[in-house]
């Protein structure tokens, strides 16, 4: 999407040692592999967006025909809510790509993008991501492109603050206490045992974590088998702070002890 990130993006590929080109037209990236493979550049990173036109729809057959042809190729989709993008349009002054309204812009981006967006190996949502977190993101998709294995993100978020649009798996905690109406454990998170003992207070919470951990634990070979090379698990509470914060960090946990790669990450933590 404009204004997700895609700059930003290929400035991070660009510091990992990729060979970066932004926008370049969909009928000359054939030639531009056979280029690269003939000169040795190594890894390249491609940044494409609307400014393709309408030709941006030829991008998922061509795609498919180059992965037959036996290059690696990933594909990741930079998303942001509405809002987010309207307000970035407005705060840079920039003229969306489309020429139109910001907000009718985005709406027909959208629309376009749909079957680029259905092949993404990966979808990265930027909404609150800072450009440090970004570049973490894309540094964990590097390690896992190398490695060939499943990377698992387990992320902690608020509903209040919007479900993240990058999750493959959504899990609602509300229905735990909340440690946020009790006065010592306000200004503390789900990192602190004071908030994980109050939690596991009530025996219906560590039930539960033992049993969702299970389900996922049995999930995710089945994703694997399926290809999925990313799955992004997301935990949420009200606030973002205390309960889901709290789940996500045993879920995670258990997870690595199991062997698998996984990033942990807590969105809302730090909100109020």
């Amino acid at each position: 999407m404009s204004g997700a990130g895609r700059s930003q993006a290929l400035k991070c590929f660009e510091d990992l040692g990729f060979y970066c080109v932004d926008n370049l037209p969909v009928e000359l990236l054939k030639n531009l592999l056979k280029l690269t493979a003939a000169e040795s550049f190594g890894d390249i990173a491609l940044g494409l967006d609307i400014r393709e036109g309408k030709k941006i729809r030829n991008i998922p057959d061509t795609v498919k025909e180059l992965k037959k042809a036996g290059y690696g190729i990933k594909v990741i989709f930079l998303e942001a809510a509405d809002s987010v993008l309207v307000t970035r349009f407005s705060e840079t002054r920039h003229r969306h790509p489309l020429g139109e309204n910001i907000a009718e812009s985005i709406k027909k981006e959208r629309k376009l993008l749909v079957e680029l967006k259905a092949i993404a190996d990966k979808e990265i949502d930027t909404s609150n991501l800072t450009l440090g977190e970004f570049k973490e993101k894309i540094g964990g998709i590097l390690e896992l492109t190398k490695s060939g294995e499943m990377k698992l993100t387990v992320l902690s978020f608020g509903f209040k603050y919007g479900i993240p649009l990058d999750a493959d798996i959504v899990m609602d905690v509300r229905f735990m206490p909340n440690p946020y109406y009790v006065n010592r454990l306000r200004l503390k998170t789900g990192l602190d045992k004071p908030v994980a003992d109050y939690v596991l207070k009530d025996r219906n919470a560590g039930i539960f974590l033992r049993a969702y951990t299970k389900v996922i634990k049995q999930l995710v070979p089945l994703y694997m088998k399926e290809g999925k090379s990313y799955l992004t698990i997301a935990i949420g509470c009200t606030g973002g702070k205390h309960r889901s914060v709290f789940v996500a960090n045993r879920l995670a946990a258990a997870l690595k002890e199991s062997g698998h790669s996984v990033v942990e990450f807590h969105r809302d933590i730090k909100k109020r």
